[in-house]
């Protein structure tokens, strides 16, 4: 096997192992402090710094083709058309390791005259967004980044 091929490889069990681990301790956290966490040494919570931490998501309307890049503060909940999306904890590599980011979410679907609908809770990562996605018919979010944000301005596009 060439030395590229080897290198994919290692990298994509790596990621696949973090999911199954992050798969099995899918649970709602308590506190983003007590937040089970992804079973890597190379994963931490973003650096303290000025603003605060916040999960970058995307999510697309499969109906309408629409897509929007969003910020939802760690601990609060941020709407996405009928979805209430609840971002529990947010964890980046270390700089030395491949970047990564891996957020746990709790995403409900509030439909007009339905009771809510409890969609997707667990860890999604930014690299890998099939290992663990939501599955829902109109809409797709997926995690872009973990950061920090600067006072009310979302982050600008890439």
């Amino acid at each position: 096997m060439a030395r590229p091929q080897r290198i994919l490889l290692a990298q994509f069990a790596s990621v696949a192992s973090h999911g199954i681990v992050a798969a099995q301790a899918q649970q709602p956290p308590q506190t983003p402090q007590t937040a089970p966490r992804a079973a890597s040494v190379n994963l931490r919570p973003i650096p303290d710094g000025p603003g605060r931490r916040v999960a970058e998501l995307q999510g697309l309307d499969k109906v309408t083709a629409r897509t929007q890049r969003f910020v939802a503060p760690v601990g609060e909940a941020t709407r996405f058309g009928t979805l209430e999306i609840s971002v529990g904890d947010c964890l980046v590599n270390v700089p030395e390791a491949p970047p990564e980011a891996v957020a746990y979410l709790t995403i409900i679907d509030h439909k007009p005259g339905q009771p809510e609908e409890k969609l997707f809770a667990g860890w999604m990562f930014a690299s890998t967004p099939s290992l663990s996605a939501l599955d829902h018919g109109v809409y797709d979010v997926r995690v872009l980044a973990c950061t920090m944000a600067q006072g009310s301005a979302p982050p600008r596009s890439r």
